[in-house]
């Protein structure tokens, strides 16, 4: 593994232990070079996803796109690391289990959606607005009526 600090090319794993949610191991090393400390994660990855843009672009399936998606969505909410995390693990589950190469950017942000509607519904709202491209406070309170109504049902 390469050092993020110094690009030396060898590093040596110091501790390795499986993360909360058992879905990575997560492993402390230390560069043979320059001696920094630093922390790898290792995941099962069944599959190579591509992720179809709406523009037409392909690229690779990244999680930590998802990760710091759903972060800004739930900052300051109070709610625990560990449900995020497997908020996270669990769209990246459905989409490799999905049988699919191909994956577009709507049917993650659906997939984004519906996990954060079960989790906190200003979050839910705050990842709607930026995925849903709201323009106007119009579209916010035509929005939050939709999940207030949901919630009385």
């Amino acid at each position: 593994m390469r050092c993020p600090f110094c690009a030396h090319d060898d590093s040596q794993v110091k501790d390795s232990r499986p993360t909360e949610d058992n879905t990575a191991i997560r492993r402390r090393r230390q560069c043979d070079s320059c001696g920094a400390r630093f922390t790898t994660f290792e995941r099962v990855q069944l599959r190579e996803i591509t992720v179809v843009k709406s523009d037409g672009t392909r690229e690779s399936f990244d999680r930590s796109k998802i990760d710091q998606s759903v972060a800004l969505a739930c900052r300051k909410r109070g709610l625990a690391q560990e449900r995020l995390d497997q908020l996270v693990s669990g769209v990246q589950r459905q989409i490799e289990t999905m049988g699919e190469s191909e994956v577009t950017t709507r049917g993650i942000g659906e997939m984004v959606m519906e996990g954060l509607r079960g989790l906190d519904s200003v979050a839910y709202i705050r990842f709607a607005s930026v995925y849903r491209d709201f323009t106007e406070a119009k579209d916010f309170e035509d929005f939050a009526s939709t999940v207030r109504d949901a919630g009385k049902a």
